[in-house]
């Protein structure tokens, strides 16, 4: 006798906003009174409103609370260079990729040779 089985299905996609596959650096810092400074760069390898999935060479346990800073392509009247400073936690890490949940984020004015998490004036 052959027995029929369930037809499975691809488990539902939880995420709620689109993904754009955009490539720009991405520089991070942990926020962490116990660790102190923990700092480290990447790439992104996606972007939603909601999180950021990027490359790096150390690994983020989930649940860490970072902010990041990610060259931002348009420029403010097309003159000044941003950057998307966005504070967050870690839901995932594997294999150098981690995913990082956005809670609150704002563009900041970039100076022209770059600059780290927190270090420019607010747009």
């Amino acid at each position: 006798m052959t027995m029929m089985l369930p037809k499975q299905q691809a488990p539902p996609d939880r995420r709620h906003s689109d993904r754009f596959p955009i490539q720009r650096e991405v520089r991070y810092r942990v926020l962490s009174k116990r660790t102190g400074d923990e700092a480290g760069e990447g790439s992104t390898v996606n972007m939603s409103s909601a999180g950021i999935l990027f490359t790096t060479p150390k690994m983020l346990l989930p649940g860490r609370r970072l902010e990041v800073s990610v060259s931002w392509p348009a420029q403010l009247n097309q003159k000044c260079a941003l950057r998307l400073v966005a504070r967050g936690r870690i839901v995932r890490y594997e294999d150098g990729v981690a995913a990082m949940e956005i809670q609150q984020y704002e563009f900041r004015t970039q100076a022209a040779s770059g600059d780290s998490p927190g270090s420019s004036a607010s747009a």
